[in-house]
């Protein structure tokens, strides 16, 4: 079973006025995988950025909380040189209007911890705010009281390899719908490298890879999709 824990999200800001509701539904497939995905329907995740170098190298994934917040995984080690880059679904394309955006601050959450993983998460914050449209748009946060059982069917994004031992990251979105897991079972596969401040969801030949790092875990409550997690590891 190929497992994807991903950090649990912190809740630092509320939700956005209008958050999580893409003005382009996404269509999922059930349990399709991002190693050997599916394409994403263009614009249907609007709140997923891609974080590239100078040269637009994409490296790591994120996702805008609001105008002025990213938040993304901690190892992604994003530095103010770095770009954030929103309303792209497809990176060989040059017809989608991005927004190319610089970051004026990083912070990596204090606690985070590289041997073990745990507490990966950074925030970044804009030099300027992004445009709110209907390609780029923040995902809810989920209040304190929020809880998603094990079983809840969700969702991850991101342009991370498609097979394990590929050499290349796709150009367009992939999407898998993914299914929560206990800590408990997923402990079962992963032992003492699972902490309680991870989440973990999965299944038989669903993962996240390399590139994907950063990227949102969601689940839809109320109609709204809300960020329960930033992937970590995985593949």
């Amino acid at each position: 079973m190929a497992l994807l824990p991903v950090v649990l999200g912190f809740l630092l800001f509320g939700s956005s006025s209008g958050c999580g509701v893409p003005a382009i539904h996404p269509e999922l497939s059930g349990l399709s995988r991002i190693v050997n995905g599916e394409d994403a329907v263009p614009s249907s995740w609007p709140w997923q950025v891609s974080l590239q170098t100078r040269s637009g190298f994409h490296f790591c994934g994120g996702s805008l909380i609001s105008q002025h917040w990213v938040v993304t995984a901690a190892h992604c080690r994003v530095r103010k040189s770095h770009r954030v880059v929103a309303g792209v679904s497809d990176h060989g394309s040059d017809e989608e209007a991005v927004q190319v955006l610089r970051i004026t601050e990083v912070f990596e959450y204090p606690l985070w911890d590289q041997v073990s993983g745990r507490n990966d998460i950074a925030l970044l914050k804009l030099a300027t705010p992004a445009l709110l449209s209907t390609t780029a748009s923040p995902v809810c946060l989920p209040s304190a009281n929020t809880s998603f059982p094990a079983g809840s069917l969700c969702a991850t994004t991101g342009w991370g390899k498609t097979r394990y031992n590929s050499n290349k990251t796709p150009d367009k979105l992939q999407q898998a719908a993914l299914p929560l897991l206990s800590n408990a079972d997923c402990k079962k596969f992963w032992g003492s490298k699972i902490t309680d401040v991870m989440i973990c969801a999965g299944a038989s030949g669903v993962s996240s890879c390399m590139g994907d790092s950063g990227g949102p875990l969601v689940c839809q409550k109320d109609g709204a999709w809300t960020l329960v997690g930033i992937v970590s590891w995985g593949c």
